[in-house]
């Protein structure tokens, strides 16, 4: 089964942001992907509102059900709401997406740079997990390449794991991701042992992303957003999701 591509549109909130305004529309680039084939909407709010807001979650979430099509709202879900930022729970009570993807990041990261230390956040997890999937969610937890305690991630009632793939395409650059590709596969491998089924993302590109769909075994889902809108800007939005749905094999 090809690996279906989620495309991530924080990027063009940011570009959006930094001048203000609605343009670039974050909606229209949404609906370009989804016309190019894409498979899903993937958005990461937080509640500093750097990027992607409230209102673009809203919005995105009548798109994504209008078209039937997968949308994925990540982000920390112990974060407390603050302003006009109701909270990770309540963005996905109020929009029910297909797919909530937990990430442990704060507003001192840039970007997402860890999983979840599934044997200390085992017991905070475990009840929000049972919340997202009242709310109908299929609910999946980001986790490092390598990490220990994966059965902790399936005793918390999750339905997959999405492997950080940041130390790969690191490595990739560097021609020396064997090692970290070899991580990659071996925790695949004990997720789906677990039951537990497998994405991938961060930092994936055009570049990487064919070694790693080829390599680790059984990746139902990437979500790609840095590289997918920075290549775009050179080949256009709906010419670079064909690219990466060749790559993907659909």
């Amino acid at each position: 089964m090809p690996t279906l591509l989620s495309v991530n549109v924080n990027k063009i909130a940011v570009l959006r942001n930094s001048r203000g305004g609605n343009a670039p529309e974050v909606l229209e680039a949404a609906r370009v992907c989804l016309d190019a084939g894409a498979h899903g909407i993937t958005v990461h709010p937080r509640p500093d509102q750097r990027h992607i807001r409230p209102e673009d979650v809203y919005a995105l979430s009548e798109l994504t059900a209008a078209r039937g099509v997968e949308f994925n709202i990540e982000g920390n879900p112990f974060a407390p709401a603050r302003g006009n930022y109701p909270g990770f729970i309540e963005l996905c009570r109020r929009t029910r997406p297909a797919q909530a993807t937990l990430v442990p990041d704060g507003d001192a990261q840039i970007t997402s740079d860890h999983g979840f230390d599934f044997a200390a956040d085992f017991g905070r997890l475990q009840p929000l997990v049972a919340e997202l999937k009242s709310f109908g969610c299929r609910v999946s937890l980001f986790a490092d390449a390598g990490a220990p305690n994966l059965e902790k991630a399936a005793k918390t009632g999750a339905d997959r794991i999405e492997i950080y793939t940041g130390p790969y395409a690191e490595a990739f650059v560097e021609n020396n991701a064997g090692e970290a590709l070899s991580r990659c596969i071996e925790t695949a491998t004990r997720a789906r042992a677990l039951g537990l089924a497998v994405n991938a993302g961060h930092d994936l590109s055009q570049a990487n992303l064919g070694l790693f769909v080829h390599e680790v075994p059984n990746v139902l889902e990437v979500s790609i957003g840095h590289a997918l809108i920075g290549e775009a800007l050179y080949d256009g939005l709906a010419a670079t999701i064909r690219n990466y749905l060749k790559i993907l094999g659909n």
